[in-house]
């Protein structure tokens, strides 16, 4: 299976903070890959880089056969509408209600005012948010924002999302709702998928075909959730004791 997002020798400074230190990894096409680490550990810097929105200091990053490092903004805007990046802010415009923030990537797309009508009507149907179209986003608990962010990304009829903490500060019940709207991406329409987080048993546990840990710029762990629980590198063990104790913190909360 080819990769559809390969990153090779990657490398990404801030001043004199490495944040990346020459990461390599693939994700093939159609799958669900999640980056776990802290916070600050360069997760939402690696997906900010597959989208062209940073560059890299050194190595090279592929996106669907295509090499995008040296990409001019020209260029990486048929990328960007390949490959969807869901803010955990949402990002979504204020001044539009929900119905107007998913029909925006259709607006200058030449569909008809009937074709977009119904496109919209079939991704927030999608997401499971239909009854929420007439809202504003000021009116949207966080969760549900990112729900119409992910609405909106699918308008752009990509082939890959890529999500930055998506069940961060929110609820355990709207927290399985987006866990099951990834998953239902990728079953229903094959897409391939990126996400970060910092939660194992909340969210990668849940989404995740593949998972890498990053720590101090480099991946000490590339697999499996189950070859994540069973391996003996010291950072590894820490970072699955850590989850464990906060997952088991919140359930009792709950």
């Amino acid at each position: 299976m080819p990769y559809f997002i390969e990153f090779i020798d990657v490398e990404k400074s801030f001043g004199e903070m490495k944040v990346l230190d020459g990461i390599s990894f693939g994700v093939e096409q159609g799958e669900t890959f999640a980056i776990l680490g802290p916070s600050g550990a360069g997760k939402t810097v690696t997906l900010t880089l597959a989208v062209g929105l940073l560059k890299p200091d050194a190595g090279r990053i592929i996106v669907d056969g295509q090499d995008i490092t040296e990409m001019s903004e020209r260029e990486l805007a048929n990328i960007r509408r390949k490959v969807q990046l869901v803010f955990q802010s949402g990002a979504l415009f204020d001044s539009l209600t929900v119905w107007e923030n998913v029909a925006f990537p259709l607006s200058d797309s030449g569909h008809t005012d009937a074709d977009i009508d119904s496109k919209v009507e079939e991704y927030l149907k999608l997401v499971e948010i239909e009854d929420l179209a007439g809202l504003m986003p000021s009116e949207l608990s966080t969760g549900m924002k990112r729900a119409v962010a992910i609405a909106r990304a699918l308008a752009a009829q990509p082939k890959a999302i890529l999500y930055d903490e998506p069940t961060t500060m929110v609820d355990p019940l709207m927290s399985q709702t987006i866990n099951k709207l990834i998953r239902k991406m990728q079953r229903q329409l094959g897409l391939t998928q990126m996400v970060v987080t910092h939660d194992i048993a909340n969210c990668a546990e849940k989404v995740a075909d593949h998972v890498a840990l990053l720590d101090k710029g480099k991946f000490v762990f590339i697999g499996t959730i189950a070859e994540l629980y069973a391996d003996d590198h010291p950072v590894v063990k820490e970072f699955v004791e850590e989850d464990r104790i906060r997952f088991q913190k919140e359930k009792e909360l709950a």
